[in-house]
């Protein structure tokens, strides 16, 4: 089971995986093991042993996406496969004004694509900003979880409103509308990224502290 789901062409350099593995492996062993048959686009950073109730889904507190722009006259052959080229410029300032909109509980409803087995469309946005650095816009956004889509229909909706396209009382309407879909359009898949997932105890003091109860 894993942390956070993520799209078919999203990039995970945080993801957090739990599963049953025989007991005399390891954590060390297992890594090497994993990394010598998983395919070349992924690997393995660390393994930690976990107590039996722990859930690596339910017991995250936050999860933590970037997006990357290159937002530049030009396309990037080193970046095509994880940053979105985007040439026209982009407003940062108008998109992180809408960026303090969306933070805090709110419904998302507008910004998910589908619901799934979503009971509820309310979530928890703890940050959300947009930074220039260089030639790229990276929006970074923290919430306890996300719906179907809902990172990268917020991110083409900030687009939208960085190229003037809409305004920022346009942004707040769709987003009030509470209509599934409204927000639109859904960013490709290839420039976001799954940084981070965060627990109330880093993973590996979780595990020490779950082996000295056993």
């Amino acid at each position: 089971m894993a942390a956070s789901r993520t799209d078919v062409g999203v990039h995970a350099e945080g993801q957090v995986v739990a599963f049953w593995a025989k007991p005399e492996l390891s954590p060390i062993a297992l890594v090497k093991a994993l990394n010598y048959y998983l395919p070349r686009d992924i690997a393995v950073k660390a393994a930690h042993k976990a107590s039996n109730d722990f859930n690596v889904r339910r017991d995250a507190l936050s999860r933590e996406y970037r997006y990357y722009i290159l937002n530049n006259d030009t396309r990037s052959p080193f970046s095509q496969r994880f940053a979105l080229f985007v040439p026209q410029p982009l407003c940062t300032e108008a998109m992180n004004e809408a960026c303090l909109l969306i933070q805090g509980e709110h419904d998302f409803v507008s910004f998910a694509t589908s619901l799934d087995d979503a009971r509820s469309t309310m979530r928890n946005i703890h940050e959300a900003k947009v930074d220039k650095k260089g030639d790229f816009v990276v929006f970074r956004v923290v919430a306890n979880s996300f719906l179907p889509h809902q990172v990268r229909n917020t991110i083409g909706l900030l687009m939208r409103l960085g190229l003037g396209k809409i305004s920022i009382g346009d942004f707040r309407d769709i987003m009030e509308a509470r209509n599934l879909g409204s927000a639109s359009p859904t960013a490709p898949a290839l420039g976001l990224w799954l940084t981070k997932v965060n627990y109330s105890k880093p993973l590996g003091k979780a595990s020490r502290d779950a082996k000295g109860r056993r």
